[in-house]
């Protein structure tokens, strides 16, 4: 076990290096450009906003490829043991993002008073974030894919076996991507939502600190609520295992509704605002529920997806496809639903600044106890680690079971956690998108019929498809690549079948990180470069137009997808756990080909866009003076 962990720890940092080389180029390159059209303050903040993403996704990995073999060992006791080790080594990486992003933007706050300066820290987090996210987004699901197809499909082997040579590529996937990419992920949607609210805050309040404070205060008291929280999370039985995880979410959503109420009426003598900040959090909660009924295999959707595998692959990605792009109406509605209510509540209708400033509120509230909800989501990638040691250590079956029943509920707090990424990352941009517009100051025609605006309204609409569909291509080649090299191997490397031989893992974990570091460039030049074409091309008004037509279409893709792809895979593993045929069966490959399909969705494509939208209103944003 040890040996297997070691190899996993090994591949996971080789590739972080790698990564690290490739975006210190990049941090030189935008940091110089900073440097010359704006000031050496911004400057100042972006790097350090880079180092802070990329310091908490290492810190995660660091510690997820320590928890994952000692979840195992657990596992060959309880499940009541395995848990709190998943779940605490997910707390390490929630409490870094959570403290390196408060940390950030209050010294830099204090430091240089202005919150234009800080843009520059949200722009160095969410660049690195973008890039994290997708190279390691494609390094996970080329492992993946490559695996489950020669594996599973062709060679009818159990997932995680040490005969399969994509196995160690595809555990040290699991870290690179769902725990380092999401780290960095997350830093930019948590400091995208103090950003946004300090921004406002200045605007709306001038020379009132107090508006500043209120939401550096309030992500403090969800940092200490959360960990409060976490000491709920105990499991005294088996079959409470996600009723364990809800309870620690629900002590610290009651903190820091405490806190709220507090805060808002001593600093700013105002009870509305704690009324913005409980929409937000409410908010976050209902698109957690939704999320987890559209993705658990106890409701119906994916259950529906489960028979419709008895037909075959092609209705089983009718039917996920459906399920996914049914689950956008209820987030859609809730965000909707916040929006009014968040800028009635920040006196909108005497104030549209004020209005905007508790949507910006809102979004803080949302994210206030990720600490604790981003935990619960990156506990799943270690047990998915702990189940395939297991596997390939030959541990008895009943600890694959409980690593299995771990993971699936695992898919299903990823989807809760991406849930609340995107709604925040959607009150967030919008915020920013207006902070934008009063900082350019006076605008042209905004009117619908302006053609420029027009225009930019279809380009950003455009952008998250074409942003999607190179990140599923990075997965479909990188992939491609991991099948034939896996196929070669069972082919000239005799002995692998019979355990007589051992397969060489170094290639495929090599292919993987290849593909990862050269496909993920292209994206994320798009993200920073498009902004920056469409405001100096067409102007302030087509950019702002760019933005809102890139925040509604990466809003509804990024549900669609995340929540899509979790119930492929949660349909797959309901069938692997005996029903309908179980493993072996027609049904189960074409469960196996619809997770296949869903793996770049929830874990490349998906929960990237939220990113996107969000450097691009920040890379706007940072370039207004210029505008």
């Amino acid at each position: 076990m040890n040996e297997i962990a070691q190899a996993i720890s090994e591949g996971a940092n080789a590739y972080l290096r790698r990564q690290y080389k490739v975006l210190a180029i990049f941090v030189i390159v935008v940091g110089a450009l900073i440097f010359v059209f704006l000031d050496g303050e911004t400057t100042i903040a972006f790097v350090y906003g880079a180092i802070s993403s990329g310091l908490a996704g290492f810190i995660g990995m660091r510690v997820a490829t320590m928890a994952n073999v000692r979840t195992s060992q657990a596992a060959t006791e309880s499940i009541a043991k395995a848990l709190p080790i998943a779940f605490m080594s997910g707390s390490v990486l929630a409490l870094s993002v959570t403290g390196l992003g408060l940390l950030g933007v209050s010294v830099l706050y204090y430091i240089f008073n202005d919150p234009h300066v800080i843009h520059g820290f949200g722009l160095g987090a969410s660049s690195i974030a973008l890039f994290a996210r997708v190279g390691g987004g494609i390094y996970t699901k080329a492992a993946d894919v490559g695996a489950d197809l020669v594996g599973k499909v062709e060679s009818n082997i159990p997932e995680d076996d040490p005969r399969n040579p994509a196995v160690i590529a595809d555990n040290v996937g699991d870290n690179v991507g769902d725990v380092s990419g999401m780290g960095a992920d997350l830093t930019e949607s948590y400091v995208g939502s103090l950003i946004a609210a300090l921004t406002l805050g200045a605007l709306a309040y001038t020379g009132k600190a107090e508006a500043l404070l209120l939401p550096l205060m309030l992500a403090a008291s969800g940092i200490v609520a959360s960990v409060v929280g976490s000491f709920f999370v105990r499991v005294r039985k088996e079959s409470s295992l996600h009723k364990a995880l809800n309870i620690g979410v629900y002590v610290a959503s009651i903190l820091v509704i405490g806190a709220a109420f507090y805060l808002t009426t001593q600093l700013m003598g105002d009870i509305n605002l704690f009324y913005a900040i409980l929409t937000g959090l409410v908010a976050g909660i209902l698109i957690g529920q939704i999320a987890e009924y559209y993705t658990s295999s106890k409701f119906k959707p994916t259950k529906d997806i489960v028979t419709a595998s008895e037909t075959g692959g092609a209705t089983n990605i009718i039917a996920g496809l459906s399920v996914g792009m049914q689950s956008t109406v209820g987030p859609v509605l809730v965000v909707s639903a916040t929006i009014l209510l968040a800028f009635r509540f920040g006196h909108g209708f005497d104030s549209l600044i004020s209005g905007i400033y508790g949507i910006s509120l809102a979004a803080v509230g949302m994210l206030s106890t990720l600490g604790i909800t981003l935990a619960i989501d990156a506990y799943g990638p270690v047990a998915d680690n702990a189940g395939g040691i297991a596997e390939m250590a030959g541990l008895p079956e009943n600890v694959r079971e409980r690593t299995d029943e771990l993971d699936a509920l695992g898919n299903t707090t990823a989807a809760i956690g991406k849930g609340f990424a995107i709604g925040a990352a959607a009150l967030a941009a919008l915020s920013l998108m207006f902070a934008f517009s009063r900082t350019v100051g006076t605008l042209g025609d905004t009117s619908l019929i302006n053609p420029r605006l027009i225009v930019g309204l279809y380009v950003g609409a455009m952008l998250p498809f074409f942003f999607s569909s190179l990140t599923m291509k990075a997965v479909g080649k990188a992939a491609m690549e991991m099948v034939q090299e896996v196929r070669r191997q069972f082919k000239e490397i005799p002995g692998i079948m019979e355990r007589t031989a051992k397969p060489d893992y170094k290639r495929c974990i090599d292919i993987s990180t290849s593909a990862a570091l050269k496909q993920m460039i292209a994206p994320g030049l798009i993200a920073v470069s498009m902004p920056i074409i469409v405001g100096f091309g067409l102007g302030p008004e087509a950019l702002i137009a760019m933005l809102a037509g890139a925040i509604a279409c990466g809003f509804l893709m990024a549900v669609m997808m995340a929540n899509a792809g979790g119930a492929w895979d949660n349909a797959k593993k309901y069938i692997e756990s005996g029903h309908a045929g179980g493993k072996g069966t027609p049904t189960h490959a074409a469960a196996v080909t619809g997770d296949t399909v869903g793996d770049p969705f929830k874990d490349t494509s998906g929960p990237s866009l939220n990113i996107l939208i969000n450097v691009m209103a920040l890379v706007a944003l940072v370039i207004a003076p210029l505008l």
